[in-house]
């Protein structure tokens, strides 16, 4: 017996220390070994994984992401929210108050501007009015719209002096010129009148066009 403890020892070349490593090393792999065994498979096929992606219910935290509100922010509810526009020529000092940048002085002197036009033609005549910053104009040009239905005009034919200088738009020199050519010729056709008679500049005429009426002609 001593003899062949003796041969494995010179066969192998072990020491005492690496005999009970090995040993040690075996006991562990049989253990491991029982335990997998006492342990049943489960195997998931690949339908079944598909199936648990697709159906909500396989994921109980995914279902309660679904089945809850979605809550908005205050940012998008605010961003969200349709704001009305306002009609410059129909608007009154207290709804244009709520425009930013706008407060009593500014709404006061834009009805007041407004009156003196006989109406808006354009959100860009707001530019027009002392004391209205362009930032100002920037912020509330997308919340203003003018309807044209609303804008009194001068019937260019019968308009007396005092009518013509108040608009604006008119000059002193310009309103003596068309009295003066309604008296030569009777009344004025168009535009064109004004213009190739030298009445008016053609600057002038663009600004003052939404403005005539040419009605009450012979």
């Amino acid at each position: 017996m001593n003899s062949f403890r003796e041969f494995v020892r010179s066969w192998f070349g072990y020491t005492r220390r690496e005999r009970r490593a090995s040993f040690i090393l075996l006991i562990i792999v049989i253990l491991i070994s029982l335990f997998r065994l006492a342990i049943p498979k489960h195997t998931v096929s690949i339908e079944m994984m598909a199936l648990d992606i697709k159906n909500p219910a396989a994921d109980p935290v995914l279902m309660a992401e679904q089945q809850s509100p979605v809550k908005k922010t205050g940012d998008e509810r605010k961003f969200n929210r349709k704001i009305p526009l306002l009609d410059i020529n129909t608007s009154d000092s207290s709804a244009l108050v709520t425009l930013p940048g706008i407060g009593p002085v500014l709404s006061m002197r834009i009805i007041r501007y407004r009156n003196l036009l006989g109406g808006f033609w354009s959100v860009n005549q707001l530019k027009e009015i002392y004391g209205l910053p362009e930032e100002t104009f920037v912020k509330i040009s997308s919340r203003l719209y003018a309807d044209t239905l609303k804008i009194r005009k001068i019937k260019i034919n019968a308009a007396d002096y005092r009518e013509m200088i108040r608009h604006p738009y008119f000059r002193k020199e310009e309103v003596q010129a068309i009295i003066k050519y309604r008296k030569l010729e009777g009344f004025i056709k168009d535009i064109e009148d004004l213009y190739h008679n030298n009445i008016l500049t053609r600057e002038t005429l663009q600004k003052i066009k939404p403005y005539i009426d040419y009605s009450g002609q012979p």
